[in-house]
């Protein structure tokens, strides 16, 4: 008996004392993603990229906002939208303590305001998106002409944009052929 005990002292603690003490997790361990909302660009790239459709992106247009929020009761922790965010605003964190009492504990949500059209006034697009957009094509050597026309066109909604690129009546000529080969 004597021997079993001086055994078991010299062997030491087998088990960790884990919610006393912390738990130690690896480098490389998935856990709660976290958003850092001043890097984030709202281009919902991390919501296409969720195989679980834990990320939603909602557009509120009456408000002008666009809402990001994350449901950690459908999130898979595989990191995908680690990996596709261009500007690495959402990280996957060590922390795995996510029992709640409340349902709603269970959902994050960023919000970031949306850019006017510069034609018919209506938010089409996230503010930090379209300046994330401009300043990359500013610093690829553009010249001012040429930045200043891509500014226009960027700050135009796709329906003001294509509404300005069809041709009107007097320029569309559906006879003109059939004339000529008579």
């Amino acid at each position: 008996m004597f021997k079993l005990l001086k055994t078991v002292l010299k062997t030491g603690e087998v088990t960790t004392k884990y919610p006393f003490s912390p738990l130690e997790v690896n480098e490389d361990f998935r856990g709660k993603p976290e958003l850092d909302a001043d890097q984030c660009l709202s281009c919902a790239a991390c919501m296409r990229a969720c195989p679980a459709n834990a990320l939603i992106m909602e557009t509120d247009v009456k408000a002008g906002t666009r809402r990001w929020e994350l449901s950690l009761a459908r999130c898979i922790y595989c990191g995908r939208c680690e990996e596709v965010c261009p500007t690495h605003a959402i990280k996957l964190s060590q922390n795995f303590e996510l029992a709640v009492t409340n349902k709603a504990d269970l959902y994050e949500s960023a919000t970031f305001q949306l850019e006017n059209c510069c034609e018919c006034e209506r938010p089409f697009v996230a503010r930090k998106l379209l300046e994330y957009v401009l300043d990359t094509m500013e610093q690829s050597g553009l010249s001012r002409d040429q930045l200043d026309l891509r500014r226009q066109q960027l700050e135009t909604c796709p329906e003001c944009r294509r509404r300005n690129n069809m041709l009107d009546s007097e320029n569309v000529s559906h006879l003109r052929f059939l004339e000529e080969s008579k």
